[in-house]
């Protein structure tokens, strides 16, 4: 449509008077551009969760991410987090110093069922450093295993449009560290075993899982914290 309205200006004659030019009526004024609307803000809910290296806050989103802030949020006001262990820090091969650190409920007598999946085309939350998101398998399968962002990863991400199903369905983002990312790069910096694990987790699995001592609610952290 662009291109035809640019040729068929072309087409008009340039011959006109300067007589005509001068009476030609006003050209009406351009339509004001809708206005965008603002993004709402998120309202977040911290956890602490200790390790023996420290606290971890996270800061969990349930704005944009209602469903998988209030599934986390079970595990943890049940106390059903604590025990849970970090197990897994995986550093990508081609540059070491991208990765991310899984953790979760390793005791299947304290697991939920199964929390709907919220992709982040929806909730607009992306996979960048320091982010929270669920581990899963299958769209709409995650329990209680969440990754940390030590590195950009937008190859977690649902691709535009998904409709929360594979594939495309990326992974279901809903926080961010909000303090203790130190912590996080001390855990994901353990030792790792050779033999461990299977696929494409075998090198990737802490030759000594890291146990939460405790996951609770808690304050927002100082700024910078």
């Amino acid at each position: 449509m662009i291109v035809r309205a640019a040729l068929a200006l072309l087409a008009v004659p340039l011959t006109f008077s300067p007589a005509i030019a001068q009476d030609a009526a006003p050209a009406a004024p351009a339509a004001a551009p809708e206005a965008v609307p603002a993004p709402v803000p998120a309202e977040y809910v911290y956890v602490a969760l200790t390790v023996p290296q420290g606290v971890i806050t996270l800061a969990l989103d349930k704005t944009h991410a209602p469903l998988t802030t209030a599934n986390f949020l079970k595990y943890v006001d049940a106390k059903k987090m604590d025990g849970a262990v970090f197990y897994r820090a995986m550093h990508l091969d081609h540059d070491p110093n991208q990765g991310l650190l899984q953790g979760g409920v390793r005791n299947g007598a304290n697991l939920l069922p199964p929390v709907a999946h919220e992709p982040n085309s929806k909730t607009g939350i992306k996979h960048v450093t320091g982010t929270v998101s669920m581990a899963r398998f299958a769209p709409g399968s995650a329990q209680a295993d969440f990754l940390i962002l030590l590195s950009d990863m937008p190859s977690l991400d649902a691709q535009p449009g998904n409709d929360g199903k594979d594939p495309g369905a990326g992974f279901a983002a809903f926080g961010h560290v909000a303090a203790g990312m130190d912590v996080v790069k001390a855990l994901w910096n353990l030792p790792r075993s050779a033999t461990k694990g299977e696929g494409v987790m075998k090198g990737q699995i802490l030759e000594t899982e890291v146990k939460v001592i405790s996951a609770r609610r808690t304050k927002a952290p100082p700024a910078g914290g």
